[in-house]
This record gives C-alpha cells, sequence and structure tokens, in this order.
C-alpha cells in the first residue's frame, strides 16, 4: 500500500546517501507490476531516460516490485538496461546486481539460461494443450477448404440464408459463396449492391 511504499522509499534514498550516489529521480507507479509499459508510465519514463543515460543505476525494492511480467520480460527489462550502459541492483536481493562486471556477466547468463528454458515449458505446454484440443476434434488454425464445404453445405440444408452461414461460421459472406458455387453469386435479397443501397437516398445530380 501507500504507507509500504514510502517506508521502502526511505530506505532506498538511506542506502543512495550512504553509498554516495546522487538521486536523478524516483519512478513510482500505482499500477500492478504486472503491467507491461504501456500501462506504467513511470517504468516506460524510466526506460526512456536511461536510454539518454540521465543515470548510471536503477535501484528497487526488490525484483517483484521492479516488474511481475514473468521471468522472460523481467531479464528483458534488465538486458535492456545494461544495453543501454545503465546497471541495476535490488535493495533487499543484494545478489541481483549488476554493477560488478563480473557478477554481470554470471548474472545476466544464468537469467538467459532460465528465460531459455521458460520458453521450452511454454512451447511444450502449448504443444500439449494442442494435441489434447485434437484428441477432442476440435479444429485447431484457420479453417480448411474441405470442411469449410461440408458445414456450408450443411447449414444451407437446414434453411440458413448465406448471411446467416456467414455470421455462423465467423467467415465472410464472399467466402460462402466461393465455398457453395451451384448458386448466384448475387441473387435476391442477399445482393450486396442492395444491402448497402437500404436506407440511403440517392442524392440528385445538379449540372
Amino acid at each position: 500500500d501507500k504507507q509500504d511504499a514510502e517506508n521502502q522509499l526511505r530506505e532506498l534514498r538511506h542506502w543512495t546517501k550512504k553509498m554516495g550516489y546522487k538521486i536523478y529521480q524516483e519512478y513510482v507507479d500505482s499500477e500492478s507490476g504486472s503491467k507491461g509499459k504501456g500501462e506504467r508510465q513511470q517504468f516506460a519514463q524510466m526506460f526512456t531516460d536511461a536510454s539518454m543515460r540521465k543515470f548510471d543505476l536503477v535501484l528497487f525494492w526488490a525484483l517483484d516490485r521492479f516488474t511481475r511480467e514473468g521471468l522472460a520480460k523481467t531479464i528483458y527489462y534488465l538486458q535492456q538496461l545494461e544495453g543501454h550502459g545503465v546497471h541495476f541492483r535490488s535493495y533487499t536481493e543484494p545478489y541481483l546486481s549488476t554493477e560488478s562486471e563480473i557478477a554481470r556477466d554470471i548474472l545476466l547468463a544464468a537469467f538467459s539460461s532460465l528465460a531459455k528454458q521458460e520458453r521450452i515449458k511454454i512451447s511444450e505446454r502449448t504443444k500439449a494443450g494442442l494435441e489434447t484440443a485434437r484428441r477432442k476434434g476440435k479444429r485447431i488454425g484457420a479453417p480448411s477448404k474441405a470442411w469449410l464445404a461440408d458445414d456450408i453445405a450443411s447449414l444451407v440444408n437446414q434453411g440458413l440464408s448465406k448471411r446467416a452461414i456467414a455470421k455462423k461460421l465467423k467467415i465472410s459472406r464472399d467466402t460462402v459463396y466461393k465455398y457453395y458455387p451451384s448458386e448466384s453469386r448475387y441473387d435476391g435479397k442477399e445482393n450486396p449492391r442492395e444491402d448497402s443501397l437500404q436506407g440511403q437516398k440517392t442524392p440528385s445530380r445538379k449540372i
């Protein structure tokens, strides 16, 4: 809460003074750390300033106060800071610091390895989920020509109009016409030109 945030800021200010650092700016967001740069204005501003080397070190209370977007995103942000020549340090987790070159190389290498493992796990879970869906008969990805033609024919036999078919299958009317060519493309009430002119008054032309 607000009181906790102020207490943490006080501790961070005390540390910077003791270590001889000058505070350039305090970046404090009220939004959750699980949100990205787009929704954390101060967080985004910090990276903008870092890219201009307006400071040399980012000090945060703890890694989960820096961001909670997941390991891969966290590593991306930390590497981005390092890419700008800006170090980082966690106040409550002193081992998370890149002020030492050796520690920085080891830490970023470890983070990169963890991020890679996380990506592999996510990929494996995704593949497993897709396989489970296939076994249950669910269609994955874009609709195939075969099932489109069958579904359209089935819905036509049920008496649905082309517009209703398009809405039900979440496809365009052009696609319905494409896979059901036995009838005229523009006929009767489903003439797209007639649809577009409904409720419109044709303007008179002056010369």
